[in-house]
Order: structure tokens, then C-alpha cells, then sequence
């Protein structure tokens, strides 16, 4: 019988399920990032218990991303020579307005929050300044001026 006229099966219809991307690099975390992994992976063994199907499968799948995020993990504190660095809390002026931004790991980020991952082109773009200097960023010249780093 030809192809054509064969019934698919609507197993072959599914979406593929695709583990959950490990973000490239060092796995860097601060004090309080390294509690929120331990607390994620807490609260999903918690709704493995009563899960059942699909939603256990995708537990599980969340499961192994944060035991690989908490294997992983490098505990790393911010610089204490008054550079910025990873873990660092640094008030600047962008364009104008003043922020105080957050840098931690790439699981810790929360934009909103001006929690920004070290990765992150404003993060890296602030590393090894000092209070005081005015940087290149987003292809501008003197675009990003660091008032204070803690």
C-alpha cells in the first residue's frame, strides 16, 4: 500500500520534548542563588509527589535542569577591591537615569528586579569599573557612569 494512503499515528503529530537549555559558561552563583536552586529543587520533588502524566514528565525534566544547576554551581563573592564584579551591587546613571543594578548568575536574573545575569551585555560592560568612571555601552561612548559599587 502506498504512503499516501496511510493513517499517521498521532504519536507522530506530538511536539518533540526538549530537555531545558543549560545556559553556556561558568555556572557562577551567589550565596542567596545557591538557596533558591536548593529551594526550586525542594518544591518540584513536592509536586513530583502528586503529579501524574505529563505533568510528572515535565517535573522531572525541570528536576534534572536544577540538580545540573546545583552539581554545577561555583559559589563565587564579589570582588572586596572595590571593582565591579560578580555579586556586586553598583548604582549607575544610563542615559540619564540612575539604577541600581544586581549582578548574579544567569539563574538568579530577574530584569525587573535589577537583578541582572553576569552575562548580560550592561553586566559586562561594568565589570572591573571603579565608582567614578564613565563607560562605552550599546555603541555609545560615555554612555554609563558607575556612582558607587558595594
Amino acid at each position: 500500500m502506498s504512503v499516501a494512503f496511510r493513517r499517521d499515528s498521532d504519536e507522530e503529530h506530538l511536539e518533540p520534548k526538549f530537555e531545558r537549555p543549560i545556559p553556556a559558561g561558568p555556572n557562577r552563583v551567589t550565596t542567596r542563588g545557591r538557596a533558591q536552586i536548593d529551594e526550586r529543587i525542594a518544591a518540584l520533588n513536592a509536586a513530583l509527589a502528586n503529579a501524574t502524566g505529563d505533568e510528572a514528565d515535565a517535573i522531572r525534566r525541570d528536576l534534572r535542569y536544577w540538580h545540573t544547576r546545583q552539581t554545577t554551581a561555583q559559589p563565587t563573592a564579589a570582588p572586596t577591591d572595590g571593582s565591579v564584579g560578580f555579586g556586586s551591587t553598583v548604582d549607575i546613571r544610563l542615559m540619564g537615569r540612575t539604577r541600581t543594578i544586581h549582578i548574579v548568575g544567569d539563574d538568579e536574573a530577574d530584569p525587573a528586579q535589577d537583578r541582572i545575569a553576569f552575562t548580560a551585555p550592561l553586566a559586562r560592560a561594568l565589570m572591573r569599573g571603579e565608582a567614578g568612571d564613565v563607560l562605552a555601552f550599546n555603541g555609545r561612548d560615555e554612555a554609563l557612569e558607575i556612582i558607587a559599587v558595594r
